[in-house]
């Protein structure tokens, strides 16, 4: 007679010889996926694994840059201490524990079992030697003293990453120059007087790039086209690492070397892995900005045409994994090939695989295949290898649908990672991909199936619960690094997630297609720039939403003080869900904090005033300033050195439409911001002076301009124009300046403007020689008793007593920087102003500021 599976269970005895019943088995329905048949199949979450996996990272944390005699000591005390425990003879159980002794005695301690407990300290301890080992990098040879004396070396180095540019930073009126980093080994090294040493020590090379590459393109710069592995003869200075506690030993700063002195071409897998990349961005070359610049970061991480507003924009909506190496990318590919979760170990499994005929061997030898071309197209570095190993825990999450058992694979990746690098233990991305990918493993699933229990479409459920539980998990690491909480990350990832799939295989397919047949790239590329673009207009929208996101303290205790939030918005969520008038009502509420609507944000806060002629937006050390020009209308006169501050001060105000801008000169300060300025709104043409210093960003300025097909004009005295109830002439400068302006602030554009009876001079950055010359024109004299003047240059003492005894102003406004290094405003400019009997309020301690009134009345100023 054939048992059933319960009578092929052998009842089992315990200790004492008593037999135990037997617990029958529990088997998956045939053609259900594994584990859904019944949920004690998986059994409980096996969490052995997790402490030591923890204790190793946490060992490489302190340890990795640490002095020899404490990692020797650390390792010594943690294998002693392992070797004890296992050498350790069964203790007899004590009287009051006899049934207890019999069965454990001898084999814990303190109530924690031997052997685990001995596991842990011999990961511990094994982290300790590779930390130790890869910190020795820190000290070997001749760098590390060479950077402490700031000497000028001949070195041999070879690449360790892809060159990459560094974004735009205003410092003063200028951008910083731009320069190109590139991490590198130090392979030889010879001093200024001939000894050369051989060594293998990492640095930071710092390619000087300057105006040239600022201005024509990251593209134009042969430093950038480096491949990994390639080797250089670079002549530089040494210099000790600004911030410490990192895998480098010193900066290298090359100077004065337009093209890279190649000693040895890259390596064969790195040669093919550079064409294949190449030819994603040619085949991209004909997409529009965004997916021109999205795509190559999609689908192998090359940002280097992210530009800094987009980056922003991603980082701001927490979707900047997107632009990075992710395991998501490989766990997408591999489920294109392997089908949906739980399928893969069944006849009934779909994906590329069977409708190949290909069987489950080689599949799996086929999905290898493909993570080690992941591995090499992307680039072997550390976050490459994280990213391979966080997708292929996914991977065994799609082939076997047991998420449970995943828990100690999870741990085992991160053991194996911080042993091969321990310097990954240190790396934000490291801790965000296990955090993520723990996420996905334990409360996506719970929550996506509490979802489903009040009727959540079950692809939406899943959807949301991912993306919640990645962001519950991941927030507080993010806050850290960014000082901001998104209140927007949720749905942005939710509404990205759908395009993230499509833009990645089919950016994959052009990658691969792009060597042997260009066209078809081509077509496929365009194809994927659909997708891309998507995921780039939810960053965009999301960024630019007024309420978005929330300053937070960056620090490890506002890291705390969130997941104490989390933790509570959770709790006070479950209860919600029951009350659906109350979850309405509270998203709803959710919704009028992000978007802030100026009609409703105007009755609570009460600004701006609505009435309001004039503002000064509070940007820093800068100007940009709007005059109101109808409803939701403004003329723009600067855009200050920060895109996402003028474009938040617009969106208080309201301006959704700009007949003009204008900028008075083309110093940073002053044009930097421009993109925040063109962000989402209608802009009829910008104006400028006709002194174009500093090149590089005049041509800044002419190439946004371009990119949205704004037409570029030159101010010159006498114009006039009109915009609703706002009028405004243009004073300076003359269509040729007497004097020569001797530099961009004499060239400022100044103007004279009208509005409801209101007279505003607006003098830029002009400087006595200039504010002299204007007093002598026709204009000058009718510039007397001026209800606002905007103070030219942020009030610095360059400043024409006998223009501000003319002008006379009632309401004096100067914009500046808190804590600014040039001292603005100077106190002999303020108190001159206020000698004259003028008001004087400044953005560093009033903030925004808006005037209302009309001309021969009261005038009132409010603050933001």
């Amino acid at each position: 007679m054939r048992r059933g599976p319960a009578d092929s269970q052998p009842a089992s005895r315990d200790r004492g010889g008593a037999a135990v019943p037997a617990r029958p088995a529990v088997h998956a329905v045939p053609g259900k996926p594994l584990g859904v048949a019944h949920p004690r199949q998986e059994g409980p979450t096996d969490l052995r694994l997790v402490p030591p996996a923890l204790a190793a990272w946490a060992t490489a944390v302190l340890m990795v840059d640490a002095p020899p005699e404490w990692i020797t000591g650390v390792t010594l005390a943690c294998l002693a201490a392992a070797t004890a425990l296992l050498v350790t003879r069964r203790r007899r159980a004590t009287a009051d524990g006899a049934a207890v002794g019999t069965a454990t005695g001898g084999r814990t301690i303190g109530g924690w079992p031997r052997a685990p407990v001995a596991a842990l300290l011999l990961c511990a301890a094994a982290a300790a030697v590779s930390a130790g080992l890869h910190g020795a990098d820190l000290r070997r040879g001749p760098v590390p003293a060479l950077a402490r004396q700031y000497a000028t070396v001949t070195a041999e180095v070879e690449v360790s990453s892809d060159p990459r540019l560094t974004r735009p930073r205003i410092s003063g009126n200028h951008m910083a120059p731009t320069a190109v980093l590139i991490n590198a080994d130090v392979r030889r090294v010879e001093e200024g007087n001939g000894t050369e040493a051989a060594t293998r020590t990492p640095v930071l090379v710092i390619v000087d790039a300057g105006a040239r590459t600022r201005a024509e393109g990251p593209a134009r710069s042969p430093w950038l086209g480096l491949l990994p592995s390639t080797r250089l003869s670079v002549t530089g200075r040494l210099a000790p690492p600004t911030v410490g506690g990192d895998r480098i030993v010193a900066v290298l700063r090359v100077r004065d070397r337009a093209v890279p002195d190649v000693v040895r071409e890259p390596s064969a897998p790195q040669r093919l892995a550079g064409r294949l990349r190449a030819g994603l961005r040619q085949a991209t070359d004909g997409l529009p900005e965004d997916a021109r610049a999205l795509l190559p970061g999609l689908v192998v991480g090359d940002t280097s045409r992210i530009t800094r507003e987009l980056d922003e924009a991603f980082k701001e909506t927490d979707l900047a994994h997107i632009l990075a190496v992710s395991g998501s990318n490989l766990t997408i590919l591999l489920a294109l090939l392997l089908g949906p979760p739980g399928l893969a170990q069944l006849v009934e499994r779909r994906g590329l695989a069977p409708r190949l005929g290909l069987p489950l061997r080689t599949t799996a030898l086929l999905a290898g295949v493909l993570t080690l071309g992941f591995v090499v197209v992307c680039r072997p570095d550390p976050s490459v290898l994280r990213a391979a190993a966080c997708g292929t825990v996914a991977l065994l999450a799609l082939a076997t649908g047991r998420r449970r058992s995943l828990i100690p694979a999870l741990a085992t990746a991160v053991l194996l990672l911080v042993l091969y690098d321990p310097w990954l233990a240190r790396s934000y991305g490291f801790v965000l991909s296990v955090l993520a990918t723990g996420a996905l493993l334990t409360l996506a699933p719970r929550w996506s199936a509490a979802l489903r229990r009040r009727r959540v479409p079950p692809r939406l459920a899943e959807a949301l619960g991912a993306a919640a539980a990645a962001q519950a998990l991941c927030a507080p690491v993010v806050a850290v690094l960014s000082a901001r909480v998104s209140l927007v990350a949720v749905p942005c990832n939710l509404l990205a997630e759908f395009a993230v799939a499509p833009a990645t295989v089919l950016g994959f397919a052009a990658l691969a297609t792009a060597p042997v047949l260009m066209p078809v790239a081509k077509a496929l590329a365009w194809c994927a720039g659909w997708p891309a673009e998507w995921i780039a207009g939810i960053a965009r929208t999301g960024a630019a939403l007024p309420g978005g996101g929330v300053d937070w303290p960056g620090s490890w205790t506002g890291a705390l003080l969130l997941a104490l939030v989390t933790a509570v918005v959770v709790l006070v969520g479950r209860r919600l869900l029951g009350h659906p008038w109350l979850c309405g009502a509270c998203g709803v509420l959710l919704v009028l904090v992000v978007v802030q609507p100026p009609p409703l944000t105007r009755v609570i806060t009460g600004w701006p005033p609505p009435d309001w002629r004039y503002a000064m937006c509070d940007v820093g050390q800068g100007d940009a300033t709007v005059l109101a020009a109808g409803e939701g209308a403004g003329v723009i006169v600067d855009a200050g050195p920060d895109p996402k501050l003028v474009d938040r001060c617009l969106r208080t105000l309201g301006i959704t439409r700009i007949p003009l801008v204008v900028l008075t000169h083309f110093h940073a300060d002053h044009v930097a911001g421009l993109p925040g300025v063109l962000r989402g709104r209608s802009v009829g043409a910008i104006e400028t002076t006709g002194f174009e210093e500093p090149a590089d960003q005049a041509e800044f300025v002419r190439r946004a301009a371009a990119a949205r097909g704004i037409p570029v004009t030159r101010a010159m005295a006498g114009e006039r124009r009109r915009a609703g109830s706002l009028s405004w002439e243009v004073l300076w400068p003359p269509p040729r300046a007497v004097p020569e302006p001797e530099g961009p602030n004499d060239a400022s554009v100044a103007l004279l403007a009208r509005s409801s009876g209101l007279r505003l001079l607006l003098l830029g950055d002009l400087e006595p020689p200039a504010q002299q010359a204007l007093l002598r024109t026709p204009a000058g004299a009718r510039l007397d008793d001026m209800d606002v003047l905007k103070v030219a240059h942020h009030g610095s003492a360059y400043q024409d007593p006998d223009l501000i005894r003319r002008v006379a102003p009632r309401l004096a406004l100067i914009s500046c920087g808190s804590d600014n290094p040039y001292g603005h405003p100077a106190p002999g400019t303020v108190e001159a102003l206020r000698s004259g009997g003028a008001m004087v309020l400044r953005t560093d301690r009033d903030g925004a500021l808006a005037v209302a009134g009309t001309g021969g009345g009261e005038v009132r100023v409010a603050g933001d």
